[in-house]
């Protein structure tokens, strides 16, 4: 592994920025042609969702997917030699069942879809993916590409491993020209931490693939045609006659996809405002071509690169404030920002180069450490304005009564009720929970700490905190904001916010008529209702389970009334981190008790023999403390066992095949 630069924190903000603005700029007219953007929307030169109606902060799968997929580097021990299969394990861990991250469009229509569903029939990747397995042109789509920006950050410098890693997790789901095109890319985004010179870098690129293939042939034409020619709407139009939709199978083909990325970059000259637009102009998968290139511009002219075409009067950070959604069975991480997602990619990158962890102001969830970040602090209420023009602290300058905050769950419910209707989902675990501790360094004490939550019929309520230290009080219903409060007119300084612990709750059915402490409850069943229990789940095949909770959780107790009704196994389970990865306690219909670890693969720590019968309460409860785990129903205990798979997770209620019931789920921190 290259030694990682000075400057490679910012850096990879910089790359995870440019990959989100990238995505929404292209998200409202994807898969439009040159012609229909000329047409209704001219060039691209700025945000256009307005213009179409829609929202900016948008669910996506190239933002979900790209910031998923590298997290099997974080669960499998941060391995550089970590393979294919071992990602594939990461997709079934992470994915819900035409619910998070792909777009579901069924066997041989999504290439996604296809792969997911050869892993959860046994079939390991590279195979998933292979052409052998799902035909030419299934195999040769884009989505190769769109997910592999993360794996060139972890890596700066060093196409070698950044290629290695890409290779492995473009084959879950790909084969052939497809992930060619992303191992070029993937080659171009590590070494533009250290190379500016855009033709360097395509040649970087080529030398991982055949000279012989259509992706190096295409690129080469490509290069030959801005030789020749300086306007690129001329060279698109050679593109798209010797490269175009029309010349390859299926809906979204890398080939014609990859030339746009090659041609804007080319054409770009090394300015991002201007690659963006030429690549979001010239249409076809235009978020996700956007997002790449953003990504490797980003990374390329880092912040100030972006930021610089504010002197032509184009903000791309304002209107984003850092915000993305990354919805998936592991609802931590579903309101997330670019700073927090860059984090995770600095450390992983750390970790792989020897390096100590990366951690500001003690670990704070929100540090503002990158020139112009805000993590989606903005002015909610009142009369205010925010910067953050050095890195460091975020700068408020507001009048009395104004609200700063950022949202740490659903938004509103508004938001909420957009995305269940959206084609992709929007499946969140609230960060914030009673019981916990706050901390923050405030310069003026004219600003109070507070916290979002929702009331008895999901209205917006609002509580003080009485500064750094405060622990959260029980509330009504989900958190979905921290921030500050001005009580006067001032000028101030939020250095950062954060918090930490284990909670102290009770989740049980409100009798209001709200929703949003439902939807703050992960949904990996086949079938949840809410009848005459607070929950009822039922899994017609296999091992589901619903969660709620965050990683920060880490020694607990869990404790809910289980009811099963003709089950295989039910109960709880505690340090949920996915669909595969948790402990639980459960019985089975074999008339056993079991203590199960499962890290992709389950195995049972403990068993005993336990009587039970269908339809009577078992109350159950799993600790978590340490290595140790102790499972206890009603109030003895019957099972104890030691493991150090999983130090940290959500709880959760788990049915395999058949239904259970639930009325109240208690937390309490150990001790």
């Amino acid at each position: 592994m290259v030694a990682i630069t000075a400057d490679y924190a910012e850096r990879v903000y910089a790359g995870v920025l440019g990959k989100v603005i990238g995505v929404y700029l292209g998200r409202p007219f994807e898969g439009w042609s040159y012609e229909r953007i000329q047409q209704q929307l001219g060039d691209i030169e700025y945000y256009v969702h307005d213009k179409l109606d829609v929202p900016l902060i948008v669910t996506d799968d190239d933002i979900a997917g790209t910031f998923t997929f590298i997290r099997a580097l974080e669960d499998h021990a941060t391995n550089p030699n970590i393979t294919a299969q071992e990602i594939g394990q990461s997709w079934l861990n992470y994915l819900i069942k035409e619910r998070s991250v792909l777009w579901w469009g069924g066997m041989g229509n999504s290439t996604e879809h296809t792969a997911y569903l050869r892993l959860a029939s046994g079939i390991d990747a590279p195979m998933s993916g292979s052409m052998e397995m799902n035909g030419q042109v299934v195999a040769e789509q884009i989505g190769a590409q769109i997910f592999i920006d993360g794996w060139a950050m972890v890596a700066p410098g060093d196409p070698d491993q950044a290629v290695k890693f890409a290779e492995a997790a473009a084959r879950v789901s790909h084969d052939g020209e497809a992930v060619y095109g992303a191992m070029v890319l993937t080659a171009m985004e590590s070494m533009a931490f250290v190379e500016k010179d855009i033709q360097k870098l395509i040649d970087i690129g080529l030398s991982y693939i055949p000279a012989d293939s259509v992706i190096a042939t295409m690129i080469a034409d490509l290069r030959a045609w801005y030789e020749q020619e300086n306007d690129w709407r001329v060279t698109r139009e050679m593109l798209a006659a010797n490269y175009g939709y029309d010349k390859y199978g299926g809906n979204c083909h890398m080939v014609p996809n990859h030339g746009l990325i090659i041609h804007s970059l080319l054409h770009g000259e090394g300015d991002f405002s201007e690659t963006l637009k030429i690549v979001n102009t010239c249409g076809w998968d235009t978020d996700c071509n956007s997002g790449n290139v953003g990504c490797l511009m980003g990374i390329l002219v880092g912040v100030e690169g972006i930021d610089a075409s504010r002197e032509r009067g184009i903000d791309w950070r304002g209107p984003v404030a850092d915000r993305l959604y990354s919805p998936t069975a592991d609802g931590d991480r579903c309101i997330s920002d670019c700073v927090r997602e860059a984090s995770h990619i600095i450390n992983m990158g750390h970790t792989l180069a020897g390096e100590g962890a990366y951690a500001p102001n003690n670990g704070a969830q929100f540090h503002f450490s990158f020139a112009g970040s805000v993590q989606g602090f903005q002015v909610l209420a009142g009369e205010g304005e925010l910067s953050n023009p050095q890195g460091g602290s975020l700068h408020i300058n507001g009048k009395a009564g104004a609200r700063v905050g950022t949202p740490v769950f659903a938004p509103s419910k508004e938001v909420a009720d957009h995305f269940e209707k959206a084609h992709y989902k929007l499946m969140a675990s609230p960060r914030i929970f009673p019981g916990q501790t706050v901390f923050a360094q405030v310069s003026d004490p004219a600003a109070t700490l507070y916290l979002g939550y929702y009331g008895e019929d999901d209205e917006a309520c609002y509580v003080d905190l009485d500064g750094s230290g405060s622990v959260v009080p029980a509330l009504s219903g989900p958190i979905f904001e921290i921030g500050v409060r001005l009580q006067a007119d001032t000028t101030l300084e939020l250095d950062h916010i954060g918090w930490y612990g284990n909670p102290d709750t009770l989740f049980e059915r409100p009798k209001h008529k709200g929703v949003m402490w439902r939807r703050a409850w992960v949904d990996g069943v086949d079938h949840l209702f809410g009848w005459s229990e607070m929950f009822r789940l039922v899994q017609n095949e296999g091992l589901g389970l619903i969660s709620q909770g965050t990683r920060e959780w880490q020694d607990y107790s869990v404790t809910a009334d289980v009811t099963p009704h003709l089950v295989a196994r039910a109960g709880v389970a505690a340090r949920v981190q996915g669909l595969t990865r948790f402990y639980a306690l459960l019985v089975t219909n074999q008339q056993k008790v079991q203590l199960v670890r499962s890290v992709h693969e389950q195995t049972v720590l403990a068993e005993a023999d336990f009587a039970w019968s269908f339809g009577e309460t078992l109350n159950m409860t799993l600790t978590v403390q340490g290595n140790a785990l102790v499972g206890e129903i009603n109030g003895a205990v019957v099972l104890e066992a030691s493991d150090t798979s999983l130090d940290a997770g959500a709880i959760g209620l788990v049915v395999e095949q058949g239904r259970t019931a639930t009325h109240q789920i208690q937390v309490r921190p150990c001790g």
